[in-house]
């Protein structure tokens, strides 16, 4: 029989979250794949998103490749504590989530079919895990950046949780909040895939179609 820790699956809470610290830590200049400075600031014309759908590394890869995403970058974001490391979000005591960051031209790709990549990417029923990943780490989370992504964002859980139900699925536990503070994992976690092509990606979808956005194939 299969026994979860529940201290991986319940968020902590601020006054027992770890403390952390004052500076950022180093993480990579630049993209793997495209070079750009990895810290640019969003170019006019284009927006961000933020998402959390599981281990980041094949989160990012999914997002990376898609047209119209001009930068992807991995991090931490939703807990209590500032400046986390990798290790401590692992103990679950930090109250993050592993996420992607991306910065996407909405002429070339909407954010509708952003949504509809996570949505169709991962299984959005499972709480505080992912496949075989567990913990609050692992949390389905849309992290978005404006009243319009907003909007956007609870649609699209209503027609997904739809879509879900007509197939048997359960119930979507994907929190859907204002983008908190990111704070940049490590060198070696950013664009991990691209610099290890066969390495660990735990994502997958539940094979069941979200009926919103264009030009996205599930």
């Amino acid at each position: 029989m299969f026994f979860t820790d529940r201290r991986k699956t319940e968020m902590v809470t601020p006054d027992k979250a770890l403390p952390g610290r004052p500076d950022a830590l180093p993480t990579a200049e630049r993209h793997h794949i495209s070079g750009l400075a990895l810290k640019s600031a969003v170019p006019p014309g284009m927006e961000e998103a933020m998402f959390g759908m599981g281990c980041f590394w094949g989160v990012e890869r999914i997002f990376w490749s898609v047209p119209g995403v001009w930068l992807t970058m991995v991090g931490y974001a939703g807990g209590f504590t500032p400046n986390p490391t990798y290790k401590e979000t692992c103990t679950q005591m930090t109250g993050h989530n592993e996420v992607v960051r991306l910065i996407h031209d909405p002429g070339v790709v909407s954010y509708n079919a952003l949504l509809k990549l996570f949505w169709e990417n991962h299984d959005p029923t499972q709480g505080m895990r992912q496949g075989n990943d567990i913990g609050s780490t692992y949390r389905s989370g849309i992290y978005t950046c404006s009243p319009e992504q907003a909007a956007a964002a609870l649609a699209s859980r209503t027609a997904y949780q739809a879509a879900l139900t007509a197939a048997g699925r359960g119930k979507i536990t994907t929190e859907i909040l204002p983008a908190p503070t990111f704070y940049f994992a490590e060198d070696y976690h950013q664009q991990y895939l691209s610099k290890t092509p066969g390495g660990y990606c735990g994502i997958g979808g539940t094979g069941v179609t979200c009926p919103i956005g264009v030009g996205v194939s599930a």
